[in-house]
């Protein structure tokens, strides 16, 4: 790595006093971990305040610095969960040095290669060979956070409840049909809007609860080198985790699959949700019975399995939708927008298949009808 491109993105701070913080906070680290102070530069930033930073060291590595002004910030959740992962295995960053009050985390560096950039330039180059085997490593890695019995002790992460699903909804509702559409709803347009919560908040609850991610998604996935072994790439490195919860089986392979910026031939979504399905029964994620056995319905049929899969990752959806309007009539981000035809052709492809979800599909017919007139890839 090049010092060039180190400082590719100089790093700038909202407020001097930021800055000066984490100047006093990272200056007693320089010399013990040989931090280069001189090669910081901006790594990354996400939908909310939260960015990273990246600085090389004396002895050629990289870390990478966490940069959380909001308040609350997430850093103390952030290693909390990191250690639940790091508990089954799974490759996190490991964190350095923290300081929870000033929202700072010092930690190792995953690397530049993320999932998202690896598959579309795959998909780019008509390579079917690594996306299977980064999916199925990913699905792998999921399946042994979802089994992690620490994280599954009580009162160790926030519960995805009713409550929860309904404020997300309402998200979709705030800005992407009010502030992004203009659209206020008459009460016949809100009595399809509450059948269709209160059909995905049911689904919801009818499925056993896991370890989730919350955001299991391509982008918050990184290529990392093997440490050997048949596969080419080690178990994905896992970033933005910290919004874990207890939710839905299917919510976090749904993620995976049905991404806000990158989409996959219904074919490639089956094969890949049918091997985790079969993994998750092995694992018992299902709910064994003293006999070893598993009832659970979701277990024993994978069409209804697919179906509740569907209608998890449309909440998902929804929710990002309005998201991505918030953030740009809101914060000033335009460009997460540019993805919301997707997230129409997503809604509209399952609110179609699924009768019960047809007053979805007229809703969406009012904001959007060139969705439900004519066909749209997603590719």
């Amino acid at each position: 790595m090049t010092d060039s491109a180190l400082n590719a993105a100089p790093v700038s701070w909202s407020d001097a006093d930021r800055a000066a913080r984490f100047h006093a906070w990272i200056a007693p680290l320089v010399e013990p971990l040989g931090l280069r102070l001189d090669t910081l530069a901006v790594a990354s930033s996400d939908a909310g305040f939260r960015r990273y930073l990246r600085l090389a060291t004396t002895d050629g590595g990289t870390r990478i610095v966490m940069d959380d002004p909001a308040t609350p910030n997430q850093v103390a959740a952030f290693i909390h969960v990191g250690a639940l992962m790091a508990e089954r295995g799974l490759h996190v960053p490991r964190v350095s040095a923290h300081d929870v009050a000033q929202g700072f985390a010092l930690m190792e560096d995953l690397g530049r290669q993320s999932y998202i950039a690896a598959l579309l330039e795959a998909q780019r180059a008509g390579d079917e060979a690594l996306p299977r085997q980064l999916m199925r490593d990913a699905t792998q890695a999921l399946l042994r956070w979802q089994t992690s019995t620490s994280a599954r002790a009580e009162g160790a992460l926030p519960v995805f409840d009713e409550a929860f699903v309904r404020r997300e909804l309402q998200i979709f509702v705030d800005w992407c049909v009010q502030a992004h559409h203009g659209k206020q709803w008459d009460d016949k347009q809100r009595g399809y809007w509450d059948r269709t919560v209160a059909l995905l908040a049911a689904n919801i609850a009818a499925q056993p609860r896991v370890p989730m991610h919350r955001d299991y998604m391509p982008r918050n996935l990184m290529v990392c080198p093997s440490g050997g072994g048949t596969s080419a790439f080690a178990s994905p490195g896992i970033l933005d985790f910290q919004d874990a919860v207890m939710g839905p089986v299917t919510y976090d392979i749904a993620s995976l699959l049905r991404d806000a910026f990158i989409s996959w031939d219904e074919a490639e979504e089956l094969d890949w949700a049918v091997r985790y399905w079969e993994g998750a029964r092995r694992a018992g994620l299902f709910g064994l019975d003293p006999n070893g056995e598993d009832p659970h319905e979701m277990a024993l049929d994978f069409g209804l399995f697919w179906r509740r899969l569907e209608w998890t990752v449309l909440q998902r959806q929804l929710k990002i939708m309005g998201i991505f309007c918030r953030l740009k009539h809101r914060d000033g981000k335009p460009h997460y927008a540019e993805d919301l035809p997707r997230f129409y052709a997503y809604v509209v492809k399952t609110a179609t298949r699924y009768i019960e979800l047809s007053p979805l599909l007229r809703l969406i017919e009012d904001l959007q009808p060139q969705y439900t007139q004519t066909g749209f890839s997603l590719r």
